[in-house]
């Protein structure tokens, strides 16, 4: 049957509108949930979920202070450094009468130091033996040889870049130092530090839970990426151009080894000397992505009601102050329900590749129920990471690979430093290793890390 050209645009047209119709269908829950609940979805920040209807009235509205049994972080008491003595009017400057001291009242108040660095000028004493004539030189304390800058201005140098991602511009700004000078205390640093990066690789090797993660990360225009490997007392960082499973073996070596790596479901781990423990927190994020893009199939919202909290509190699991073979009993029920849920059958396909992930790496899911040391979720080495993520963007990465290197050498040295420095600043314990360094220049580098200060995350 023919149609004219006139009936046949108005067939498209129909078609069009039909189609267009369908769409607004499709997103008219969202909006509908929108407005009811507020923000919600996995990427949703917790600062805007909307609060649930069961929530008690007196949990609606966020109290301030510690929680009961935490220590509180209030204002403490002032404790000054400097008491300046002022000097008020004689005069009344209102009416010129003399003015009597009647009383005087202290006025804490907290102000910052210059940051420029000061310049010192030391008088150094060389002096000659009389019976042997060799002649003693007098270096200055805390000073590298031939080194302008001294070993406090370098150890904030460092911190500043290197741990708090402060960008190079922005130091130039503050200490009045030009970046080629900048540059080359950071490669000379490099020089001094490189070989401990074995010996940092070599104890992350015998660590008996072990984390991992990677991110993007460009160099020298190029794409690339930032490797992490790190244990609660040290983090070892690589900046390489790949992200091949050649970087993580490289690290491990081709000889089995004992305890368990933390990762997300990256295939570049899975051929290591070791076993693997994959990262829930991204399986729930799956369920929950799931769940939002089929709202209305009730096969999908049953699954999704059934698997996230169960998932939930295998992460929440390990932290519970419970006796171990207590945490031992629910962690087996908590396996019992997952592998349950995930071989009941399905007919959604998206329920099955979920239940899939659970029965094919079945020996890749649960060590942390034999293991409480080891956790159920790679949290800890995001979080870690974190701080590079947010380098990478107000920096732009690194402008050659011998920046590259330098960074992967000082970010390792200066975040295992802060896992360990104790009741010092970060900065202080960086200069002290820098002091000792001048005392013994050939000093094993290494050994001048504090020892470890075990603590859970």
């Amino acid at each position: 049957m023919g149609y004219c050209k006139g009936c046949f645009e108005k067939q498209l047209r129909i078609e069009e509108l039909v189609e267009e119709n369908k769409q607004l269908k499709a997103q008219l829950p969202y909006r509908e949930r929108k407005e009811k609940e507020g923000f919600f979805g996995a990427s949703t920040p917790s600062s805007k979920l909307p609060v649930k209807d069961t929530t008690p009235e007196e949990n609606r509205v966020k109290k301030g202070g510690a929680r009961i049994g935490h220590p509180g972080h209030g204002r403490k008491s002032h404790e000054a450094g400097v008491v300046i003595s002022l000097e008020g009017p004689a005069v009344c400057p209102a009416c010129g009468g003399e003015l009597v001291i009647v009383e005087m009242r202290d006025r804490a108040v907290v102000e910052s130091t210059p940051t420029t660095p000061e310049r010192l000028l030391y008088r150094i004493p060389h002096s000659r033996c009389k019976n042997c004539k060799k002649l003693i030189r007098t270096n200055p304390p805390g000073v590298l040889p031939k080194s302008l800058y001294g070993n406090r201005l370098i150890a904030q140098l460092a911190v500043m870049h290197y741990y708090h991602g402060i960008p190079m511009g922005r130091i130039c700004e503050m200490t009045g130092i030009n970046v080629g000078s900048i540059v080359e205390i950071y490669h000379r640093l490099f020089r001094l530090f490189r070989q401990g990066m074995e010996a940092l690789i070599e104890e992350y090797r015998r660590s008996p839970v072990r984390h991992a993660d990677e991110t993007g990360w460009r160099n020298d225009g190029q794409s690339g990426y930032a490797w992490l490997f790190c244990t609660s007392i040290l983090a070892v960082f690589l900046f390489k151009n790949t992200r091949s499973s050649s970087v993580p073996k490289g690290v491990f070596g081709s000889e089995e080894l004992p305890g368990v790596l933390v990762v997300d479901r990256y295939a570049g781990y899975n051929r290591l000397p070791i076993m693997i423990q994959y990262c829930y927190a991204h399986l729930l994020r799956d369920v929950e992505k799931l769940e939002k893009d089929f709202p209305d199939d009730k096969e999908v919202t049953h699954f999704a009601a059934s698997l996230i909290p169960e998932l939930a509190q295998a992460m929440r699991l390990r932290s519970q102050d419970i006796l171990d073979e207590e945490y031992y009993r629910q962690a087996q029920d908590l396996k019992e329900k997952i592998m349950a849920i995930c071989r009941s059958p399905a007919y959604h396909l998206g329920i099955r590749a979920i239940q899939d992930i659970f029965t094919i790496n079945e020996g890749r899911l649960f060590h942390w129920v034999n293991d409480r040391r080891v956790p159920a979720d790679n949290n800890y080495a995001e979080r870690t990471l974190r701080p590079t993520v947010i380098a990478r963007k107000v920096s732009f990465g690194s402008s050659s690979d011998a920046g590259a290197e330098t960074r992967s050498v000082l970010m390792s040295v200066l975040h295992t430093l802060n896992k360990r420095r104790g009741q010092a600043t970060l900065e202080s314990a960086f200069k002290s290793i820098l002091d000792k360094i001048v005392e013994n220049p050939d000093v094993d580098v290494a050994s001048l890390l504090p020892p470890p200060i075990t603590h859970s995350h």
